[in-house]
């Protein structure tokens, strides 16, 4: 039990150390930079998000700015809420996307359509469920361009509502402190240690197009990824961000729309592969359940007055303290640490369901579309 605990504290200590390598946005700085941002937004039945996201925008205090919106297919108001919320705002513009073709992923044929029509010297791809800070645009420039930089992306904060929400959507940060190891995500070419956020990716235009755009990722269900591996692979220094202080996003309305969401990337996000799979069920088992029910084993002793170990309370406080560490740092509740192992429990659950419907071939739905 010792070794145990031990080990445990160890993933702990790993994952304060792991996080000195994440930089952060700070508010406060502003850039100098005059130069044109095209925020380049896929919509497709987004009217929950469309009215707040566009008044998000309008609010933005960067000066040279100019928001091309692309209406993909919807079937529901999101083209007349998004017409009646710019109105006659010079900065906004509306276009009609095209039919998906054969052999295009939905997001990544939208997001290449936007990249052809953008004027900016830089590309922001958002999604619509994004708000941002009203400094967030000086903010990022400025960090991107400090840092030599050509890719900045991050994970926003995420205001969590339904059960699976809270346990799922903050895991996210979690995977991303705990597992990638930051240095070499944000200080080498190294393509295995990289991540990215949809949500918000901020690209130099010349870098984004000398790697071949969203057109060189045209079938990817994992296009914020591969982008920046390709990013890396051509040599362009990508940075990987704490932007929660300026970015926030409302990614899910209900707990099947976490499922779904979740269940069509996270297979999809470890490379499809089945020993990875396996490997991260039983380590979660081992260290991130198996508190849980040690726990209950230790409360069971002292409910029946029984001798008691202290060293049967330990693995479940130090993974609620790892937890709890990292929301911290991203913004999020702390007391959702309390319920790691049951988090832990979900997470491996979604694992193997992604990767039963990857194996049989049944397809991710999404958003009225399915994907293989």
């Amino acid at each position: 039990m010792l070794i145990y605990n031990l080990t445990l504290l160890i993933f702990f200590i790993w994952t304060i150390i792991n996080s000195l390598f994440m930089p952060k946005l700070k508010d406060g700085i502003s850039s100098n930079s005059s130069r044109l941002v095209s925020i380049l937004i896929p919509v497709r039945n987004e009217e929950r998000n469309i009215k707040p996201l566009i008044d998000s925008l309008s609010k933005l205090n960067y000066k040279n700015f100019e928001v091309l919106l692309l209406n993909d297919q919807s079937t529901d108001l999101t083209k007349t809420y998004i017409l009646s919320s710019i109105e006659n705002d010079p900065r906004f513009k509306l276009i009609e996307g095209k039919v998906l073709p054969e052999g295009w992923a939905g997001k990544v044929h939208a997001c290449h359509q936007l990249s052809k029509q953008a004027k900016g010297e830089l590309l922001l791809f958002l999604d619509a469920d994004i708000r941002l800070h009203k400094n967030t645009l000086q903010t990022a420039v400025h960090f991107l361009e400090s840092k030599s930089g050509k890719l900045l992306t991050g994970f926003p904060r995420f205001p969590v509502t339904h059960l699976l929400e809270k346990w799922l959507v903050p895991m996210q940060h979690f995977l991303i402190y705990f597992h990638l190891p930051l240095f070499f995500a944000n200080y080498t070419k190294l393509t295995s240690a990289s991540a990215a956020h949809g949500s918000f990716m901020l690209f130099e235009k010349d870098s984004y197009l000398k790697i071949g755009g969203h057109e060189k990722i045209k079938k990817s269900l994992l296009d914020d990824v591969h982008l920046t591996r390709l990013m890396k692979q051509h040599d362009q220094k990508v940075l990987l961000s704490n932007i929660t202080s300026f970015v926030t996003c409302y990614m899910y309305t209900s707990n099947k729309e976490v499922w779904d969401g979740f269940k069509k990337n996270i297979f999809v996000g470890i490379g499809r592969s089945v020993f990875l799979a396996i490997l991260l069920t039983l380590f979660y088992l081992l260290f991130y359940i198996l508190p849980g029910i040690i726990l209950l084993f230790g409360l069971t002793r002292l409910f029946l007055l029984q001798n008691i170990n202290l060293l049967l309370f330990c693995p479940y406080f130090i993974i609620v303290l790892q937890k709890c560490f990292i929301d911290w740092q991203t913004k999020q509740k702390l007391t959702l640490g309390l319920s790691m192992p049951l988090i832990s429990c979900t997470f491996i659950s979604l694992l193997v369901t992604s990767m039963i419907t990857s194996l049989t071939k049944k397809g991710y739905s999404w958003k009225g579309r399915t994907y293989h």
